[in-house]
């Protein structure tokens, strides 16, 4: 781990990042915060006494960061967003802090191991896959690169799921990542903001005689922040990411208790609390879509008014809204802020129409994370009408002003107005949030090339046509902090050891490694670094989950949400083909492979969970088969989390990317494994093409319909079951499945998912099994020579500097957010004094 910055040693001994400070506050913390003395403690108490330690080195930080924008008014990014998957916060702390050794060797002296104590921390649980992993690096990169910034989202009590697998099939549990509490934030209930709901609007006229709107509504729920800093790397800035908790306004009512209603007595309390209950509540439901609607609608509208509460401190006019803030919307879920924006603005702030319009346009940001039409959100009329009345008024008025502009420009082409129009008239009436948002904002982007493209072309194609100069591309990254220099310390200090550790910042020099790829004793440290990666895991499996896995087998790994268009199944497919290759010649010569799996199924998406039993399955007949004899191995890997990914990037030889050509808009796991020397076998979807541009063809294993292929064949007419008469090896597949033969002999359990192959294959997985069969048998070939496999891994990560997420936060930062960096100077105890004068 790299050492202290000399000039961020300081005297106090609260801040101090010396050894001997931080095991006075260590101890200080066991005794005075967690009220335990060693022979009581456990390793949370451990856990909670260490990060109390390393918060209170962050609070320097994060008051000066505030001291600083609040002084200066500085330009900021306010990043909406419905996830943020953060990850563990001790580790990543350590590391930006620069006390990673120190703290290791402080607990050590104590007779305890710090990797025990990372382990303790609960996953925030606060976002699903990409989407919110993504946000978690973005606002890293923010303050590596010292620019203000504000992440805003939902302070969600039981996140997502706790994934575990019964006889095979995903179950859903509560996941309970705050039982023990949430030591890196902080409340600021001085700060609560009103959010309103249903009820009706009226008009009224003002002093001046003007025209205008009154929400009566029907429901008002409080939105407290709860907030946590986000330590840049190696500097002084710390952001903020402002998580919003619903609370009713009264949580208690006293009249009802005495009457004897004891359950009426809190129900508004357990009504507003909903709000923030839980991700992504299953919306299969009208409930479920309700709730979700006012999920999004709370957090967008409490971060709006936060940051008119801003404006007010800090002395700027609310006509300067976009000068001092560059409102990023990730993806739809926070598209209702273009309206509740422009309702805060005309009816509280009492600015004109046409101003309060210009103001919205200039502040909003909108990124598109789907090429998938139903996951662009739309919203019943009916709905919308009962949770927004007053928003759905506004979009009315924002659609009607549009389509006069629009008709100016496509003169009599009423199908385009139809499907410009943020209202979906086409059967039941809906409202369009990527259109809003298109419409309320300056700047549209996509998150690849090949993603950018295909929304100019196809699903932003009439709003690209009317507006080209509002869309550009900023291919997604990740941050290598985390993804690297905490997840693999043994890469980290052979690379440093060779190229310096300038690296870590600025990934690019990366580059630098490519001359070692020839060096043979190189190559040598680069294996056993990989091996001893995969015997880590190994061990971590072995422990935790009773299965055995060999490190010397190629460690073939597909790990995210699992979905039909990602082709999880195509992968469980090949593993089949391979298995009835051995059992036609038990002694044919195969390179060992260990699959692993890893990912949840959105709890009401029955294929996606039949896909995970069709692995589970696999893998039962696979493991135990004696005829194997552990060439192969499957692995699904239960409660797919950040810390798994942690441990699993590492030690990934294959990193399985295999979407459907044209489906997945960018990706950001292929770029966590490359940076850790994976090779990629993929199609050419996404941020892959940009992977096999960086690393060069021979070092990617390209297979598959192209995104032209995938649209042509659909459009004439694509026959799956044509695909499986004509492979013989697909047959044999396809038949096994079908027989029962991974379900004890019940032919119907999987029929449904064979049936969807053969008759709709929506994903085209019979189309490319054949290409992606020949092509895993090169993958294979390659294994084999483990000294040229190395030099392509070597090369691989060497050539990942494009994808850090530092690049593409600058980017953002010069091409839409227009935003400069702040350096942080830190506040002596004697400033803050002075201050009181």
């Amino acid at each position: 781990m790299t050492s202290i910055p000399t000039e961020r040693r300081v005297s106090s001994e609260r801040a101090s990042l010396d050894k001997r400070d931080l095991r006075r506050s260590f101890l200080d913390n066991l005794l005075y915060v967690q009220g335990k003395f060693p022979k009581l403690a456990t390793h949370t108490d451990y856990y909670l006494a260490l990060a109390y330690t390393v918060r209170d080195r962050l609070m320097q930080r994060w008051i000066s960061t505030a001291s600083a924008y609040t002084d200066q008014a500085s330009r900021t990014v306010c990043y909406l967003s419905a996830e943020f998957l953060m990850g563990p916060h001790l580790g990543n702390n350590l590391i930006n802090l620069g006390i990673y050794d120190e703290a290791a060797a402080m607990v050590r002296e104590l007779g305890l191991k710090l990797e025990d104590l990372l382990y303790q921390e609960e996953e925030p649980g606060l976002g699903n896959g990409g989407l919110g992993r993504l946000a978690a690096c973005f606002i890293d990169s923010l303050a590596t690169l010292e620019v203000p910034a504000l992440g805003y989202g939902i302070r969600y009590e039981y996140g997502i799921f706790h994934q575990t697998l019964v006889d095979g099939w995903q179950v859903e549990k509560t996941d309970k990542w705050l039982r023990y509490g949430n030591p890196w934030e902080l409340a600021r209930p001085e700060w609560t903001v009103e959010i309103r709901y249903g009820g009706h609007t009226e008009q009224y006229t003002d002093d001046q005689q003007r025209l205008r709107v009154r929400w009566v509504p029907a429901r008002v729920v409080m939105g407290v922040p709860h907030d946590t800093p986000i330590l840049g790397y190696h500097v002084n800035t710390a952001n903020t990411l402002r998580l919003w908790k619903a609370e009713a306004p009264e949580s208690f009512d006293f009249g009802q208790f005495n009457r004897g209603d004891y359950a009426g007595a809190v129900t508004q309390k357990i009504v507003s609390e909903n709000l923030s209950k839980v991700l992504y509540p299953n919306d299969e439901q009208e409930a479920g879509k309700e709730l979700r609607l006012q999920q999004q609608f709370f957090f967008v509208s409490a971060s709006l008014q936060d940051m008119l509460r801003i404006l007010k401190v800090q002395g700027v006019p609310v006509t300067s809204f976009a000068e001092k803030f560059a409102v990023q919307l990730n993806d739809t879920h926070p598209a209702i802020g273009v309206a509740e924006l422009m309702r805060l603005l005309i009816d509280e702030e009492l600015v004109t129409w046409d101003q309060a319009w210009e103001i919205t346009c200039q502040s909003f940001g909108y990124t598109n994370h789907t090429l998938m039409p139903e996951a662009l959100e739309r919203w019943s009329l009916p709905l919308f009408q009962r949770v927004l009345p007053r928003h759905l008024e506004i979009i009315y008025e924002i659609n009607a002003r549009f389509l006069d502009l629009a008709r100016l420009r496509f003169f009599g082409d009423e199908q385009r107005l139809a499907r410009l129009s943020l209202i979906d008239e086409s059967g039941p009436r809906y409202v369009r949030m990527a259109n809003l948002a298109c419409v309320g904002s300056h700047a549209i982007n996509g998150v690849a090339d090949l993603h950018s493209e295909l929304l100019k072309q196809d699903v932003l194609k009439d709003f690209y046509e009317l507006w080209p100069e509002k869309f550009s591309n900023k291919t997604n990254g990740v941050t290598p902090r985390r993804w690297i220099v905490l997840a693999n310390p043994r890469l980290t200090k052979l690379i440093s050891e060779s190229i310096g550790d300038g690296w870590i910042k600025n990934l690019d020099l990366l580059r630098d490694m490519e001359p070692l790829a020839d060096d043979a004793g190189f190559r040598e440290k680069w294996r056993a670094v990989k091996r001893e990666g995969k015997v880590d895991l190994s061990n971590h499996f072995r422990r935790r989950l009773g299965i055995s896995t060999d490190p010397d087998s190629m460690f073939d790994v597909q790990v995210k949400r699992i979905h039909e268009y990602k082709r999880q199944h195509l992968a469980a497919l090949h593993i089949i083909a391979q298995y009835c290759r051995i059992k036609a010649n038990p002694n044919i010569e195969v390179v060992p492979r260990t699959f692993l799996f890893g990912g949840k199924a959105a709890p009401g998406y029955f294929m996606a969970k039949l896909m995970i039993k069709l692995i589970t399955a696999i893998g039962d007949v696979v493991n135990t088969d004696p005829a194997v004899r552990d060439r192969l191995k499957v692995v699904f890997v239960p409660n797919f989390s950040v810390t798994n990914g942690q441990r699993i990037d590492p030690a990934a030889d294959l990193s399985e990317q295999i979407s459907t050509a044209g489906k997945e808009a960018s990706g950001t796991g292929n770029m966590k494994f490359q940076m850790n020397g994976a090779l990629t076998i993929g199609t050419m979807d996404g941020a892959n093409i940009e992977i096999q541009q960086e690393v060069g063809a021979e070092n990617f294993f390209q297979f598959g319909l192209s995104t032209p292929e995938v649209y042509a064949l659909g459009a004439s007419g694509y026959r799956p079951m044509e695909y499986y008469r004509r492979s013989d090896a697909l047959r044999e597949v396809i038949d096994l499945i079908a027989s029962g033969y991974f379900s004890r002999g019940d032919s119907t359990l999987f029929k449904p998912l064979v049936d969807n192959l053969l008759y709709h294959d929506p994903y085209m997985l019979l189309a490319d099994f054949d290409s992606y069969l020949a092509c895993q048998d090169t993958v294979s070939a390659a294994y084999s020579d483990a000294d040229n496999w190395s030099r392509m891994s070597v090369l691989n990560s060497a050539r990942s500097g494009k994808f850090s997420s530092d690049r593409t936060i600058a980017q953002y930062c010069s091409e839409i957010w227009s935003t400069q960096r702040v350096p942080i100077h830190l506040l002596t105890q004697e400033d803050v004094e002075s201050s009181f004068r």
